[in-house]
């Protein structure tokens, strides 16, 4: 089994008050101080997207991600802020359902995240849509109503199929996999994401501790893995887990507390 105990240490050790706040969000869900919430809408561009760095100025897919998943994490996944992230990220979906970077952040994107590249286009077009449902799904829990950006998911769920391989296989990151499983389930293109978690579920051995986190808290987050494959992620998890409580980032320790945040909700 995971330490909870362990983990829940090493972020209060380790952690920003961002994310100890998150980790209070995930162990009780109580509401985080206004300043909490209000520090990460301060790096907002007026056109509601984040920049990558704190001193930018133009607004990056990735990063608005990125802080949408922060927000998630803190019960904060509505309000003024996040509609305006909500409509810069449909206005920036290109004519073909996909998302790219700006070409003026080419020297400092990620190569995830870099402008032009394929690899990079099908994972930013499988995370907005992701996050896109997700938002969705907080707002209206019953599906009362229609959808506010319902043709923006649709369009980039299809586009993210017509790149699915006959194996249910991608031509790009692994981390397209768990984002593309939860878009289409939530797009209603079942058959399509249950062949994606065949996959991941084939690839699970040899996936690093951050990867196996961020798929289960994504499966956790959309309740649409199987068993199997979250039993055998939280399985992986408890033999990645460092003795002082935390899970190695890909990225560099300074991304460890966010990684021990998601193997949390991913095994809570």
């Amino acid at each position: 089994m995971v330490d909870m105990d362990a983990a829940i240490g090493y972020v209060v050790a380790h952690g920003d008050p961002v994310e100890r706040a998150r980790l209070s969000f995930l162990r009780t869900g109580g509401a985080p101080p206004p300043h909490i919430i209000d520090r990460i809408g301060d790096g907002q561009t007026a056109s509601g997207g984040w920049p990558p760095s704190g001193n930018g100025r133009v607004p990056s897919v990735d990063a608005t991600c990125f802080r949408l998943a922060e927000l998630d994490d803190l019960g904060g996944l509505r309000g003024p802020a996040v509609d305006r992230a909500l409509t810069w990220l449909a206005a920036a979906q290109r004519d073909d359902g996909t998302w790219q970077e700006d070409g003026s952040l080419a020297d400092e994107a990620p190569p995830w995240a870099m402008p032009g590249d394929p690899e990079a286009t099908l994972y930013l077009t499988a995370v907005a849509g992701f996050w896109l449902c997700v938002a969705e799904a907080e707002a209206h829990p019953y599906r009362d109503v229609p959808p506010v950006h319902g043709a923006v998911t649709e369009a980039a769920a299809r586009h993210v199929v017509s790149r699915l391989h006959p194996d249910g296989t991608w031509p790009s990151y692994l981390a397209v996999g768990w984002h593309a499983a939860g878009l289409l389930h939530e797009q209603q293109f079942f058959y399509e994401s249950a062949r994606i978690q065949l996959v991941l579920g084939d690839r699970l051995t040899d996936m690093s501790p951050a990867d196996v986190a961020s798929m289960a808290a994504v499966l956790r987050r959309m309740n649409l893995g199987d068993d199997w494959l979250l039993e055998g992620a939280r399985k992986r998890l408890t033999e990645t887990q460092r003795t002082d409580g935390g899970w190695d980032s890909d990225e560099g320790p300074v991304f460890d507390v966010n990684t021990t945040l998601a193997a949390i909700r991913a095994c809570r």
